[in-house]
């Protein structure tokens, strides 16, 4: 066990590497950690300050909910606080504040008209220092935007990773019997709210993605009742992604979003192939008698993860953008599925089936420090990554008449959590950092 400060614990835990020994220069509270384990930090926000004081208590909630379900820190009760309004004009009563035994402070103000503008500051009040100042604005028509903006900053300015707050999740929204279920493609902020409907559910839609930049989408549906990859920008008319295949699917964009790579089954086999948005003709990348399917671009865009069973069960492995060689980099009990590079580069999530289970973990891409992060006698599968790389999340199915829902957990497997969403909800794809 590793004697260290509460603040330094989150940014070795971001990470994701061993904990060890550190003394930072500022030093929030000491804690006991035993790998990736560690308490979560203690933080007040009070209401931020007003002209409407609903409003700077609704923002004020939102941050506090953001940060709660990050499971890095712990929101203290407004009614317990010193305060019930913050003030950022002025520095803190620190006295006051380590009195009432608080080692993180968040003080806000938010205004709204034409654009909704706010101001916050983050104190130590161990050392009675100032963590962060910052201003920010966002559009009105979207103000809850300013809370999670404003929680990223928090995030970032605590633990030194990113945030991924300021976020949406693109999905499959599924409703009615489970017999003749509609599927339609939905997106939502990461935290369940503003909801949008993007396909009108007529014909089944499967595995969406959202592009790096994400303001367009590609996916699988079955208008012509054979699956087929389609592109379409958010909430914009689609059109299909190739002609003349028998069967595509399992689309993903390429890092620069100019690319799709997907799989194209045809006579028994199936291949992964890569087109450019601009209409070229598909690049084969693989080829032979194998399944080969789930392709997923590294961050730099120079390698691909992919799914095959030329092994003769389905196990990871990893080849070169332009296709050519593979490596297999799975070796675990029973088969693997839907690997996922993360954004970071330093971790593939994927689907794993053994023992009668379905699990979701994690490993590096030499194949070496896998992780089960989730099990489950539920169908559990496509995992998807925030775009801080810390955070995954996946659906899972419990079968009969209940329905698929979305769920999020953290690379060490802590804090598993459920999404909301106003529906059954199956296929996350986790969008970048809005700009």
């Amino acid at each position: 066990m590793t004697l260290i400060t509460r603040r330094n614990a989150l940014k070795l835990g971001l990470a994701g590497g061993a904990l060890a020994l550190a003394t930072p220069s500022q030093a929030l509270v000491e804690i006991v950690v035993t790998g990736g384990n560690f308490t979560p930090l203690p933080i007040a926000i009070p209401d931020f300050a007003s002209s409407d004081p609903a409003f700077g208590a609704e923002i004020a909630e939102i941050v506090r909910n953001n940060l709660k379900r990050s499971g890095l820190f712990v929101p203290m009760d407004p009614a317990s606080l010193p305060i019930r309004v913050g003030d950022v004009t002025n520095e803190p009563d620190f006295a006051a504040w380590r009195a009432a035994t608080v080692d993180a402070l968040v003080m806000g103000s938010v205004e709204r008209g034409a654009e909704v503008s706010s101001q916050v500051r983050v104190w130590d009040t161990q050392a009675a220092a100032q963590v962060v100042g910052k201003s920010y604005r966002t559009d009105a028509q979207n103000y809850r935007r300013i809370a999670h903006i404003v929680s990223d900053a928090i995030y970032a300015s605590l633990s030194g990773g990113t945030g991924y707050f300021d976020t949406r999740v693109l999905y499959v929204a599924e409703s009615g019997p489970k017999a003749n279920r509609v599927k339609r493609l939905a997106i939502m902020d990461q935290d369940g709210a503003n909801v949008q409907y993007l396909s009108s559910g007529k014909s089944l839609t499967l595995g969406p993605k959202i592009s790096p930049r994400g303001d367009s989408v590609v996916f699988t549906s079955y208008e012509d009742g054979n699956p087929q990859v389609y592109y379409a920008g958010l909430g914009g008319e689609s059109k299909k992604l190739i002609n003349g295949a028998p069967m595509s699917f399992a689309p993903q964009f390429s890092p620069d979003g100019t690319n799709v790579v997907f799989s194209v089954s045809n006579g028994g086999t199936t291949n992964i192939y890569s087109v450019g948005l601009g209409g070229n003709s598909p690049t084969q990348l693989t080829s032979g008698a194998a399944i080969d399917t789930s392709p997923c671009y590294s961050p730099d865009g120079s390698r691909i993860v992919f799914e095959s069973d030329r092994g003769g069960s389905p196990q990871i492995y990893i080849m070169g953008a332009g296709g050519g060689g593979a490596q297999r980099i799975s070796y675990g009990e029973g088969s693997y599925s839907t690997p996922v590079w993360s954004p970071v580069g330093d971790l593939i999530a994927y689907t794993r089936q053994s023992g009668g289970q379905f699990h979701i973990g994690i490993m590096k891409p030499d194949g070496s420090g896998e992780r089960i992060l989730s099990s489950s006698g539920q169908v559990q599968e496509g995992p998807t990554w925030a775009p801080n790389g810390r955070v995954i999340g996946f659906f899972r199915d419990p079968g009969g008449d209940a329905g698929p829902a979305l769920w999020s957990i953290d690379i060490w497997g802590r804090n598993e959590l459920s999404l909301p969403t106003e529906s059954f909800a199956s296929d996350p794809s986790w969008s970048p950092l809005r700009g």
